[in-house]
């Protein structure tokens, strides 16, 4: 028992060594932050003990060259005129507060030695508001001017800005109505066309599956897909789905014969000995030796097969410079299997991939209407690969 005691006590301060020794090497090379987080952790459970002042010396180090840093920050950024230094004075001001907030939980922290109550907090209400007023300010007057512009891109960078700020300040001014806006001025609305340059017909609901483009999964929310075009959308582009041949083949049944033969166990004969007698073993028992006799089976395999082509092209049209922007070439098939089998003499003389054919049945040959649909399940997935990768 003394052992494991011993063992575990080890564990421990072998597991405390090296949680100091990695926030000081945090503090060294300058992870102020991860310093801070480990070593509040390890405080949580408890703040007394030799092992855990070491951790509020470690704390007490770290916080204070994290604070010193973000003031000499705080210092520079104040006096810079640009405004993109906004955003950094809320973020640097906040993260002093929150430092500040994850440490108070532990107070009070005394050095053992000096009697010395460590950490004296300030407060950064004041200056975290007046910083985040300014922010909210500096974001709603960029994503205004950003909506003024004709560019899609800068019509979504005021959505991102309009975002970020509905989270610094919900309910901010009109911010709901100019994140609609943002969002249409955004879009890129996309005209989808199907044109059957074939001689076959397309399934409708084939054709109704293939402009369903909620069905897709594309999740494009700077997208949006209308299959029937509306009078009073702006569209951007069109998008033609060209099928210029769809084949289907003849139903084909093949049949191959095969004769299985197997040898067998058929019953068995006694042995003799040189005088003709029954041979027995040591135990006086009769000695058995097999006999062995061929089977046979004629076993009829057959092959059903029936396939479906369609070939096409996507063509992508700029709607606003009226030209070709790409064309992508459109091609998928299906093919209809099915194999199973009939026998006739000793079922013995199968092996398990006969047997397994035994076991299944014909099958009804799909019609060229279902060959089709199921063709237009793989052209689906080819036809969104095209579209994730156009990146509108």
């Amino acid at each position: 028992m003394k052992k494991i005691t011993i063992i575990i006590v080890l564990s421990v301060l072998i597991s405390a060594c090296n949680s100091s020794k990695k926030v000081q090497k945090l503090i060294s090379s300058g992870d102020y932050n991860r310093a801070i987080e480990i070593s509040v952790k390890k405080l949580q459970k408890s703040t007394k003990g030799k092992k855990k002042q070491k951790h509020i010396v470690l704390l007490e180090n770290a916080f204070a060259r994290s604070v010193e840093m973000d003031l000499i920050s705080l210092k520079r950024l104040e006096k810079d005129p640009n405004p993109s230094t906004i955003e950094e004075i809320f973020v640097i001001y906040s993260a002093l507060q929150q430092r500040q907030d994850l440490i108070r939980p532990l107070l009070p922290l005394v050095h053992k030695k000096s009697g010395r109550a460590l950490f004296q907090f300030n407060d950064y209400t004041d200056k975290i508001n007046a910083s985040k007023a300014t922010l909210s300010d500096y974001l709603y007057t960029n994503a205004k001017r950003n909506l003024l512009s004709s560019l899609k891109e800068d019509a979504r960078n005021a959505h991102k800005d309009l975002m970020y700020l509905n989270d610094l300040n919900n309910n901010f001014k009109d911010v709901d109505q100019l994140l609609k806006e943002a969002h249409y001025k955004g879009t890129n609305f996309v005209w989808v066309t199907l044109e059957n340059q074939t001689n076959q017909v397309i399934p409708r609901r084939l054709e109704d599956d293939l402009l369903n483009f909620n069905t897709y999964g594309l999740n494009e929310f700077w997208t949006i897909f209308h299959n029937q075009k509306d009078t009073k959308t702006d569209y951007n582009y069109q998008l033609q789905l060209l099928f210029t041949g769809i084949d289907v083949s003849p139903e084909r049944v093949n049949e191959k014969h095969t004769i299985l033969e197997k040898e067998v166990e058929d019953g068995f004969e006694y042995k003799l000995d040189s005088n003709g007698n029954v041979a027995r073993d040591s135990l006086g028992v009769a000695i058995k030796i097999p006999k062995y006799k061929i089977i046979k089976s004629d076993f009829y395999e057959i092959h059903q097969e029936k396939a479906s082509h369609i070939a096409g092209e996507v063509v992508l049209n700029d709607l606003k410079n009226k030209q070709t922007i790409d064309t992508f070439p459109l091609d998928s098939e299906f093919i209809f299997i099915n194999d199973f089998a009939e026998m006739s003499g000793d079922k013995r003389a199968l092996d398990n991939h006969h047997l397994d054919l035994i076991g299944r049945r014909e099958i009804p040959f799909p019609s060229n209407e279902q060959m089709i649909f199921d063709t237009g399940e793989d052209l689906k997935e080819r036809l969104k690969s095209i579209i994730e990768d156009l990146n509108l």
